[in-house]
């Protein structure tokens, strides 16, 4: 794999973690990989944001190009926060933003709530997922299959359950996109130890099979 860009898109209300946490695990990717490269990108064009506990953060600006694979953060939902995804939902770009990469081939990655942008979307209906606990019931009613696990990675979407789980699911895609060795050199430099469940659609463990005996 030569080239691959990962993309996180934030918005004000972001939970800071769900940003962060993935950020540095696919950073440290990039550090290791030529070719492979992660931004922040913002919503709505905006190069400074404020998360939900009050971090200011600065982003890339817009999303301007076409990622390989786009990370999904969440904030606010359970708490149903004036500002954050029920807000960005509201809005209606974010969604518009994750159909519209969805079409064009990009492979979706959410964290904790931002299972709900992306079922906003309308691309997660009829497809395994997971989220926040306190947004499983919502989820579900959304028309995804919910399952039972911290990552689920259903092919071209893949989610995570609350908070902390976003650096379990950005290190699922390491080992899915990169192989096991990579994996097991980022994991180890960040003292990780997998205990999150992991569930894999068998269209996925195929792929990854066929990718390690080439």
């Amino acid at each position: 794999m030569e080239a691959f860009s990962i993309a996180i898109l934030a918005f004000d209300g972001v939970d800071e973690l769900d940003v962060v946490g993935p950020f540095e695990v696919f950073a440290r990717v990039a550090q290791k990989r030529p070719g492979v490269s992660v931004s922040i990108a913002s919503v709505n064009g905006e190069r400074e944001l404020v998360g939900a506990y009050g971090l200011q953060f600065g982003t890339d600006g817009p999303l301007v190009q076409t990622p390989d694979l786009l990370v999904i953060p969440g904030g606010g939902w359970v708490a149903q926060a004036p500002r954050g995804v029920r807000a960005e939902i509201a809005r209606g770009d974010l969604p518009r933003l994750i159909a519209e990469a969805h079409a064009s081939q990009v492979r979706i990655a959410s964290v904790c709530t931002g299972a709900m942008a992306v079922a906003a979307s309308g691309i997660l209906e009829n497809r395994s997922a997971t989220t926040h606990r306190g947004a499983m019931g919502e989820l579900r009613s959304s028309g995804a299959t919910i399952v039972d696990a911290h990552v689920v990675d259903d092919g071209a979407i893949s989610s995570s359950g609350g908070v902390t789980h976003g650096i379990d699911l950005a290190l699922w895609l390491v080992e899915r996109f990169f192989g096991a060795d990579l994996f097991e050199s980022i994991a180890t430099t960040l003292e990780y130890q997998r205990t999150a469940s992991i569930w894999v659609c068998p269209e996925t463990l195929a792929e990854m099979e066929t990718s390690r005996r080439r």
